[in-house]
């Protein structure tokens, strides 16, 4: 028995698709099962992941589990939601048992401290592995569908950044990620404590991004980099207080100053969908003369 959470999520939909296809019926926890992609091709349990003993009851006779913490910036204070929620999913591996974990982390969780909402995660990657008895920390670059929330700000020619412009990081389709998360939870020959990145085909700077979007749309894109305070004074005026800003600026300003991911870039750890690909489906394509 395997168990997704946030089964309707950038990932967890494709990990549920994919489980499907492979012959597994799997259990869902899912808020709002009207949401489901494919509700008759699994078990889905409605409950909120904040509820800890409906989780763990959810979670009974699971061999192995997709934990995703859902984002939590948006909350008055975001680490204190990662702890929450991590706190959810140890208490149901350690009473029910779960055998294998995988757990969508992210890129500078390695770090431990600094990175802003990464920081949640770095927490509960240490929180899960002392209840797990096997677990595996899928290190994910920056989703190609971050793009997705831009676009008003790619039609009007203008990507505001708090990074160099010119600084390069892994970019990831988070149906790479659901792959890569899938054959872990398909595979029952590992064991212990595993890091693995999920690090796309290439890293991008804004700047090839903005050049990529360029070519898709027939308008010019430029990157432009926002001084911290200019960045700082507009989310407050939108009105996110301290620990928001901190958690949403802190994934930019914590990776900028020489940052290199723990993992290498070599055959386990690049997928294959590139950025120009998902842009061609993603993102309005240039409209014929």
């Amino acid at each position: 028995m395997i168990a997704v959470t946030t089964p309707t999520g950038n990932v967890g939909r494709h990990v549920t698709a994919m489980l499907i296809r492979a012959g597994v019926r799997p259990r869902v926890l899912v808020r709002d099962p009207a949401k489901l992609d494919h509700p008759d091709h699994v078990d889905a349990v409605q409950v909120d992941l904040t509820d800890r003993d409906a989780v763990a009851a959810a979670m009974e006779g699971v061999d192995a589990l997709y934990w995703v913490t859902p984002a939590s910036f948006m909350s008055p204070d975001p680490l204190a939601d990662y702890a929450a929620y991590a706190e959810v999913a140890a208490h149901a591996i350690e009473r029910n048992g779960i055998a294998r974990t995988v757990f969508q982390s992210s890129v500078g969780a390695e770090l431990r401290g600094g990175a802003g909402e990464i920081d949640g995660l770095a927490a509960t990657e240490q929180r899960l592995e002392r209840v797990a008895p096997a677990i595996t920390h899928l290190r994910c670059g920056f989703f190609f569908v971050n793009l997705l929330h831009q676009r008003e700000d790619i039609e009007r020619g203008a990507l505001p950044i708090i990074l160099p412009t010119d600084f390069k990081m892994p970019w990831v389709d988070p149906r790479d990620i659901a792959e890569v998360a899938t054959g872990r939870l398909l595979n029952r020959d590992w064991t212990g404590r595993h890091v693995q990145a999920v690090h796309g085909p290439e890293d991008l700077s804004w700047d090839d991004v903005a050049h990529l979007l360029s070519e898709a749309t027939g308008t010019p894109v430029k990157a432009e980099r926002v001084p911290d305070e200019a960045m700082r004074a507009g989310l407050q005026q939108a009105g996110m207080n301290e620990r928001q800003i901190s958690a949403l600026m802190g994934m930019s300003t914590g990776l900028r100053e020489g940052f290199t991911p723990e993992q290498p870039r070599d055959a386990t750890t690049t997928t294959p969908t590139t950025l120009r690909a998902f842009i061609a489906d993603h993102i309005s394509p240039r409209q014929p003369a």
